[in-house]
């Protein structure tokens, strides 16, 4: 075992909590899981990345996910997978994982590929309790994670050039949580924050070279239509 975790739970084969749980019982588990979170230089070259994102359908109690894997730099799509689920949560702010996480995971054991690096359409540290969706994900599966958002959840920056790449950190509590980052020249910038096994510089960077004509990441923005397409389909 390495940190407390058996091998099949640093797969994230075997299950860390319940997903079933009340809101109170959710914010403990992210308070205990908090501490896994491992905030490093990522030191091996990434060859794929992954973008998974989640689309709430009109019928309800159903949720569709979609991951996307891209080869990097190049951003040939390899793969792609997508999935209809029961919800398990309602909406609660700051527990989005536990909205879409079980999702996210039960389509992540389908894939034929494994990612070097999986981007989340969340926030990673950058939440209250230091575990968004990113990074929950990412200490289930035990591997480097993003979190790509496109609107602040918590933290203070200062303003950040308008220039394609400029970034400025975000804050949070005095410290950093990761950076607001400008994907395309005047266009809003979005909130890049390491999830599990990853740093702000090398996850900014990743995400910039990601970002062709848009303002997100092609792996989140394929895995959203995706999810999309999915949910309109089955509406």
């Amino acid at each position: 075992m390495v940190g407390g975790l058996s091998a099949a739970a640093r797969s994230g084969l075997q299950p860390l909590h319940r997903w079933s749980v009340s809101p109170a019982e959710a914010r403990e588990i992210q308070e205990r899981m908090r501490s896994r979170v491992r905030i490093v230089r990522l030191r091996r070259r990434v060859r794929t990345v992954a973008g998974a994102d989640i689309a709430i359908g009109r019928r309800p109690g159903r949720v569709y996910a979609a991951i996307a894997v891209f080869s990097y730099p190049e951003l040939e799509l390899l793969e792609a997978r997508t999935q209809r689920r029961g919800l398990p949560f309602p909406y609660v702010p700051g527990l989005l994982s536990f909205r879409e996480a079980p999702a996210i995971l039960a389509l992540f054991r389908r894939l034929r590929t494994r990612p070097d690096v999986l981007i989340c359409d969340g926030h990673g540290l950058a939440h209250p309790r230091r575990l968004g969706l990113a990074s929950h994900v990412g200490v289930w599966l035990n591997m480097p994670t993003v979190g790509c958002a496109k609107s602040l959840l918590v933290g203070e920056h200062e303003p950040v050039g308008a220039e394609r790449g400029s970034r400025t950190p975000l804050l949070l509590d005095g410290e950093s949580s990761g950076a607001v980052l400008r994907t395309r020249a005047g266009v809003k910038p979005v909130y890049v924050s390491p999830g599990h096994l990853m740093d702000t510089v090398t996850a900014c960077d990743i995400v910039l070279n990601c970002c062709t004509k848009y303002r997100l990441p092609e792996p989140i923005r394929a895995a959203h239509q995706l999810a999309g397409d999915l949910s309109r389909r089955q509406a």
